[in-house]
């Protein structure tokens, strides 16, 4: 692949990663001098951003990680079941994954069994127009109870009284996944008080 190549494909991107182009047939050396003559810059491990880009983090966050599902606080928030933003970005990824660079980089990581991982996960929009991989919002309902101590009571209530309010809620589904994470006999207390 010669330099002109290389250069036409990052042309219309304003994210590339390491593997992406490596796997396209560019070299290392091809990719880090284009990288450098095309003034791209790092912005995550293995993800280049050119320059004068808008970067969306939770972008370059999925492409790093791809097997990781925006959880937690990130889906409570996208699902509009909190007002807060959160102050760092909110991740699940399968038990045995090496969290160290994640962590590192200041990113909120939880771990739950491989068999688990794709359970409620859908791809959303973000309010950056990208698609990335978030819970649903009956897995983030179980999430939240699963991890209740993470949570201020103010915070926890008001996610779970804002849910059991809303129309496109499915307490079948709900329920479905309360039982393969263990947490059914909880959520059933929680909703028996709000509905």
């Amino acid at each position: 692949m010669t330099g002109y190549d290389i250069e036409h494909i990052m042309a219309d991107r304003d994210l590339i990663t390491v593997n992406e182009a490596l796997s396209s047939g560019i070299s290392k050396p091809q990719l880090y001098e284009t990288l450098k003559k095309m003034n791209y810059e790092k912005v995550g491990h293995g993800v280049y951003a050119a320059p004068e880009s808008w970067v969306d983090e939770m972008m370059v966050l999925h492409l790093r990680c791809p097997n990781a599902v925006f959880s937690h606080d990130e889906a409570l928030y996208y699902h509009e079941l909190v007002d807060r933003e959160p102050m760092q970005h909110t991740v699940t990824v399968y038990s045995g994954y090496n969290t160290k660079r994640l962590t590192d980089d200041g990113i909120k990581v939880y771990t739950i069994k491989k068999e688990f991982l794709e359970l409620g996960k859908t791809i959303v929009t973000n309010n950056m127009g990208n698609k990335i991989p978030m819970y649903n919002l009956e897995r983030t309902i179980c999430d939240l109870v699963r991890n209740r101590s993470n949570y201020e009571i103010q915070d926890f209530q008001t996610a779970l009284k804002t849910y059991v309010r809303r129309k496109d809620r499915d307490l079948n589904l709900l329920m479905d996944y309360a039982k393969k994470l263990r947490v059914e006999k909880k959520i059933r207390q929680y909703l028996e008080v709000l509905i």
